[in-house]
């Protein structure tokens, strides 16, 4: 056992390609319980190839004129990585629409690589699939080892046995993948949300692995604890599955060793367990381990996220006989997540025993479904400094790193299937445009569920997984994802869409919401009581906003197309949706920006106003759900649509495809404060909001309402007391009546015994018109509004003298920050100051986590600002700009 373990903490992953001393190249595997990917590929269009495959896939065929690409991409990733085409040159103006239709993008895509193998007598050799888009012939060394009937889907995971067709030294490993067709093929498409990749996702999107066991080969574990809630004893019980395989024409009485350990990296417990398979023989290893005083995972809002691990070895006889397997090392956490539809039919998750209130946004894969762990990390440390808890994933499952950056960083993660195209094409669906499902397509669709179940199942941050979007699975469709769910122990909510058109016998209601809006509303929409306003669950919806800042949309708009943004507020935009989507232009957008806002004068002027707008449309989006999270009838969670893009994007995202933050980030982050005071527009009353698990206590609220000028309208203190995940209507705003033209109205939430003096400070603009929609005429992705409220008067502001000062940049633990310090030295407001920090070059810090953004400051107030970010960066300076300010820039320290 000891020799064991030693050798689990010394193992690593072969490349193809290396070579030892002596010169020769080094096996991909080489002994039982290898696993190792193949590490890269040759790429070839199908038009560019003669001759017969299983030829081309023995060792030695010509390739040199192929492209040299990663062990995971499309197609187009791979173009790229070889510099066929230049991202900055797809990515501008309308460049990427060019590729579209082009023939050879309607051909099969060849991948071959050659790996180097030393087999053994009673040693057995598998290739491993995890998704190719859309579907795949596969040789080895001239062998046809799966055809395209078997290896469909981009989420169809299989084993290949490759044994009887390993060689001693130099082997051939060649793929073709078929081109993709959304509508007949089980792919990872956009549907609406952008143009459509040349390539439509067609390749080796998930990598390809080789693996060698001895006679018995397992699987990575499935977990299940018994744990339910905090408070239930010192002892949680862990089930451990695996299944056992028995590749070898006789019996084998084989004894499984594995060992869990604690966060920490003490012992927690071990396993020993022994079984005797007969030949050919499948089982499944069963074993319970208690785990004495465990440490609990939480999502990150509420508390910490300990990991524990295992691994497992497979010997031959009573433990002291050959290595025959190796399990992953794999992490899993202590937690327990359940849902339930209430008496709304809404449904509501709680975690660990509590009530979770989601607060969201949409995920998006990268458009060639390219893979970058740290730049996922961003993405995802964004999710978290915005105050959310969960991010959504349509049909964009992606890899196991992502589930594990959620694990460690404590993002719940709510999986399903795409709408739409084939995905959706049920009998009963007439709205889908796939085509129909039949008797041939439900393996593909076991098989997806298999594979994706397995890579989930142990996972900590998984808070369920959608059967269906758009619409639910019919019942054979049901069938075929529930007992695959079964057989990998899936114990999380399985839902059966995200809407409430229909639903399966099976599974139930959905309990969630899918009415829209997808375009823009205006803030008060949200306190309604129809459509997507704060009531029940909302799998995906938002006012449609996102509009970069100026700095990232000069690197893929021309000038022509940054002026048609304000000159044609009305023209088809290739940067948003596909160009026969209801989303192509931003016509609904600019009628509410350009009523409310005022005719923008320039590009400037546009973007600053969409800043203004998008801000306060993600605030009021999430200060409404959360101010209703115990409502009589709830608002159990919300998924912003959506959290980033695919591609350089106009619309539904929260920062750009740059990683640049932007008004939408600014009032999401404001949004989802942990305890946070909000004005509510339809009942114009301040709301108390606690999304904390233990928070209480005495708290003061300042109310304060001024007009354009600095004259004060009203003010007022109230003393009131916060219980923990809760919200409560605490006062009326008293003046609003007395608004003329624009108003500002400042909410600040103080600790009443002063342990934390500032826990939330928040600044309105209010209209003496209000908004107002005719609900009645509501469509699924908008509402039309009558009357537009009259923000004009901003245009009109005195100009306001803001002093910033920065403090020193610090650095610790590889981030740096700092701490800026504005003053507003006039009479009047300074509204919606914009920070963005600067390298010494003039470019842009991003990622960048600034305490807020787009702040307005009351006259002679004094604000303290922080911002924190990774890198080794020097000469730091702030750009500085608002709605009534000259843009001005303040240098650093040395």
């Amino acid at each position: 056992m000891r020799a064991f373990i030693h050798r689990l903490c010394a193992l690593s992953v072969v490349l193809a390609g290396v070579h030892t001393a002596n010169g020769k190249p080094e096996a991909l595997v080489s002994s039982p319980g290898d696993t190792a990917v193949i590490p890269g590929w040759s790429l070839q269009s199908a038009t560019r190839v003669d001759g017969d495959l299983s030829a081309l896939s023995k060792p030695g065929a010509q390739t040199g004129t192929w492209y040299s690409v990663s062990s995971r991409g499309t197609v187009m990733a791979g173009l790229i990585q070889n510099e066929v085409y230049k991202e900055d040159d797809i990515f501008y103006s309308n460049h990427m629409e060019k590729l579209a239709g082009q023939a050879i993008f309607k051909a099969p895509w060849i991948y071959r690589q050659e790996i180097t193998l030393h087999p053994k007598s009673e040693n057995y050799f598998a290739l491993k699939t995890h998704g190719i888009t859309s579907k795949a012939d596969i040789y080895f060394n001239g062998a046809l080892i799966a055809s395209s009937e078997e290896q469909q889907g981009s989420y169809g995971g299989h084993t290949y046995d490759l044994t009887d067709h390993v060689k001693d030294g130099i082997n051939c490993v060649l793929i073709r993948a078929y081109p993709t067709n959304y509508l007949r093929d089980f792919a990872m498409g956009f549907v609406d949300w952008n143009p459509y990749p040349a390539d439509n996702g067609t390749g080796l999107w998930r990598n390809v692995e080789v693996s060698q066991t001895g006679a018995v080969s397992m699987s990575p574990f499935r977990v299940i604890t018994d744990f339910t809630k905090p408070g239930m004893g010192d002892t949680v019980s862990v089930t451990l599955r695996t299944k056992l395989v028995n590749h070898a024409a006789t019996s084998v009485q084989v004894t499984m060793k594995a060992r869990i350990h604690c966060p920490g990296g003490t012992e927690a417990g071990s396993i020993t367990y022994g079984v005797k398979l007969e030949a050919g023989e499948q089982n499944i290893a069963s074993v319970r381990v208690p785990i004495q005083n465990p440490q609990i995972w939480w999502p990150v809002s509420w508390g910490l996220q300990p990991l524990y691990t295992v691994q497992a070895g497979i010997f031959t006889g009573n433990g002291e006989g050959e290595l025959s397997d190796i399990s992953p090392l794999q992490e899993f956490g202590i937690r327990h997540v359940s849902s339930t539809v209430n008496q709304y039919n809404d449904t509501a998750f709680s975690v660990n025993g509590h009530p979770f209130q989601v607060l969201g946004a949409g995920y998006s894969s990268d458009m060639f479904m390219r893979f970058d762990e740290k730049r996922v990390e961003k993405i995802f440390r964004y999710v978290i400094h915005m105050g959310l808890n969960t991010v959504r994933l349509e049909g964009k499952q992606e890899h196991p790193e992502l589930y594990t950056l959620a694990d460690r960083m404590g993002i719940m993660v709510l999986a399903g299937w795409e709408c739409c195209d084939k995905w959706e094409g049920w009998d009963y669906n007439s709205d889908a445009d796939g085509v129909k499902w039949g008797e041939t397509d439900y393996p593909i669709a076991r098989a997806s569920m298999l594979h994706e179940a397995e890579m989930m199942q142990a996972h900590p941050s998984m808070l369920g997984f959608l059967v269906g979007s758009d619409y639910w699975p019919n019942d054979h469709a049901t069938t075929t994802y529930m007992d695959a769910l079964k057989k990998m122990d899936w114990r999380n909510p399985v839902i059966a869409s995200a809407s409430m058109r229909g639903f399966p016998e099976a599974l139930g209601p959905s309990g969630m919401k899918m009415d829209g809006p997808y375009d823009w509303v205006p803030p008060n929409y949200w306190y309604g009581e129809d459509e997507g306003a704060a009531f029940g669950f909302g799998s995906e919806l938002g006012a449609g906003v996102g509009t970069p800042e100026m700095g990232s949309l000069k690197k893929f708009l021309s000038q022509n197309d940054m002026d048609q943004l304000w000159k044609e507020p009305n023209i088809g935009l290739y940067h948003m949706s596909s160009n026969v989507s209801s989303f192509y232009n931003r016509e609904i957008y600019n009628e509410g920006l350009f009523s409310r806002y005022g005719k923008p004068t320039s590009v400037d002027d546009y973007i600053a106003k969409c800043q203004m707008a998008d801000y306060e449309a993600t605030r009021a989006q999430f200060e409404a759900y959360s101010a209703r999270q115990n409502a009589s009838r709830p608002a159990t969670g919300s998924i912003y649509w959506m959290l980033n893009s695919a591609w350089p994007n106009m619309h539904w995202q929260l920062f750009d495809h740059y990683l640049s933050p932007m008004g939408a980030y600014f009032g999401t982050q404001v949004g989802t404060r942990e305890e946070h005071v909000a004005y509510d527009y339809e009942n114009e009353s301040v709301w108390l909001i606690n999304h904390s698990l233990e928070t209480e206590g005495d708290r003061e609220i300042t109310i304060d309402l001024i007009d354009t000028n600095g004259k004060k309208i009203y003010g007022d203190k109230v003393k009131t007391r916060t219980s923990p995940l809760s919200s409560k209507e605490v006062r009326d705003v008293s003046g609003i009546d007395k608004i003329t033209d624009v108003a500002f109205l400042r909410l600040t939430l103080y600790d009443a015994k002063g342990k934390e003096p500032l826990l939330s400070r928040n600044v309105y603009w209010l209209s003496p018109k209000p908004d107002v929609l005719d609900r009645s005429k509501s469509n699924w992705y908008y509402t039309p509004v009558t009357t537009y409220a009259n923000f004009s008067r901003l245009e009109q502001m005195a100009p306001a003298t803001v002093n910033p000062s920065i403090g020193e940049v610090k650095a610790v633990n590889g981030w740096k920050s700092f701490e800026i310090l504005l003053e507003n030295q006039s009479k009047v407001p300074a509204v919606f100051i914009r920070l963005n920090a600067l390298k010494s070059d003039g470019t842009e810090i991003t990622p960048i986590l600034w305490s807020e953004n787009y702040v307005t400051l009351w006259p002679k107030e004094k604000l303290y600002l922080k911002a924190r970010f990774e890198g080794e960066l020097h000469n730091i300076t702030v750009e500085l700009s608002g709605r009534n300010l000259n843009k001005q820039v303040v240098k650093g320290p040395k």
